[in-house]
């Protein structure tokens, strides 16, 4: 018996939906944002943002343009699997990311850990 898809236009979430929400959820945290700081971004409650990351409820494809801007990211890395090799942006970040820990083993002092320490929280916030 054929495997039963799910119809185009139903209005429950399906798995592309819940892939989008999956990406957003993650680009939210390496971004270093909380669920209300983006929602405030993007004119949401940070409950509907929240339904969306979860894939409770669909996210209208219309949002997207303004949940890449509001995250530095292209519209297309929302719909990239998980399991598949980072591209694009997210490969950049990714690079970025592994030379600040990079810089971070080879530090030695505490002192200067500590003062790193306070400039990534400076620049975080």
């Amino acid at each position: 018996m054929p495997k039963v898809r799910e119809v185009p236009g139903s209005r429950s979430p399906n798995d592309i939906d819940r892939r989008v929400g999956r990406n957003l959820r993650q680009l939210r945290l390496e971004a270093g944002l909380s669920l209300q700081e983006l929602a405030a971004r993007i004119g949401l409650s940070h409950q509907q943002l929240q339904k969306y990351e979860t894939g409770s409820n669909r996210l209208s494809v219309g949002l997207l343009p303004g949940f890449a801007e509001a995250l530095g990211v292209d519209v297309a890395v929302f719909f990239e699997d998980a399991d598949a090799p980072p591209s694009g942006r997210r490969q950049k970040t990714e690079q970025l990311r592994s030379q600040c820990e990079s810089w971070l083993r080879r530090t030695e002092s505490e002192d200067t850990l500590r003062s790193m320490l306070r400039v990534l929280k400076a620049l975080a916030s």
